[in-house]
């Protein structure tokens, strides 16, 4: 079936309200905060009123230039590991019976109900040293004594990962269903083992989805707060982190929302690029 574009004034009613939704709770805030990002820090108040760009100065300094960096490389581990991980699970998964399938799914859309403090404060206890998983390597005997694994970049790293991860297979599934299965069999009649055959078959049909789902991590990640707090160290805080501090501790508002600006902007252009995947794998 073929739609009809919109022709009258009428045919744009239903996107009234979502248009209004929009503006109020996204365009008038963000300009706002546009707007702040070039004003000047008052030290005896909040801010005053001007046009300068220190504040977007301050990222060429070598201590919010390495916090930018860190946030960064951060985003990009959780997006690859969780992909690394969720894209061979999910496949499987497809392939497991309909009933099994959905066991999984719930289990999956129950962890989603968890929330990030929850899940900090979990691995802050699993990695601790008096109740943490190292008592079960003592009482194996494969360590002498209990240590404590955080606060560090690997519990950070694990703990946003598993976070991710239901996310990362919730939009990897729908894809790796719509495999025509035809073309793996395809590939077994050729010789293929089902390890070739996922390698050189299922991953380049479905290279859009999964540098889509790259993408999605990678966003997701980006703006996380609590998990490096309560699992890292101050060289493992991110950029969400840092604008709390500048605008609450500090009272530096305007830079605050230049680091907000940076940081939406980001996550806006990796969205619109992974719409631009999706347009894309359809067209083709």
């Amino acid at each position: 079936m073929r739609r009809e574009p919109p022709r009258t004034a009428a045919d744009y009613a239903p996107l009234a309200f979502p248009a209004l939704m929009l503006t109020v709770f996204f365009v008038a805030p963000f300009s706002i905060m546009i707007a702040v990002s070039f004003f000047r820090r008052d030290p005896a108040g909040f801010y005053k009123p001007d046009f300068v760009l220190d504040n977007y100065a301050r990222f060429l300094t070598a201590f919010f230039g390495s916090v930018l960096g860190f946030s960064l490389m951060l985003a990009i581990l959780v997006a690859i590991c969780c992909v690394a991980v969720g894209f061979p699970f999910t496949y499987l998964l497809t392939r497991c019976a309909r009933r099994v399938q959905t066991v999984w799914l719930v289990c999956l859309l129950s962890v989603l109900s968890l929330s990030e403090v929850i899940i900090g404060f979990s691995w802050s206890t699993l990695f601790s040293r008096t109740a943490g998983i190292t008592n079960i390597f003592v009482a194996l005997g494969l360590m002498d004594e209990p240590v404590a694994l955080l606060p560090s970049f690997g519990a950070v790293l694990t703990g946003m990962v598993y976070q991710a991860l239901p996310y990362t297979i919730l939009v990897l599934y729908p894809a790796l269903v719509r495999l025509d299965p035809t073309l793996l069999e395809a590939a077994r009649t050729l010789g293929c083992s089902p390890l070739r055959a996922f390698f050189n078959v299922v991953t380049p049909a479905l290279r859009n989805s999964i540098v889509a789902t790259l993408i999605m991590v990678f966003v997701f990640a980006l703006g996380s707060y609590l998990l490096p707090q309560i699992l890292g160290r101050p060289q493992h805080w991110t950029l969400s982190v840092l604008i709390t501090d500048q605008a609450i501790y500090q009272s530096n508002m305007p830079f605050a929302a230049a680091m907000a600006v940076f940081l939406v902007l980001i996550s806006l252009a990796l969205v619109g690029l992974t719409l631009l995947i999706g347009r894309r794998e359809e067209a083709s």
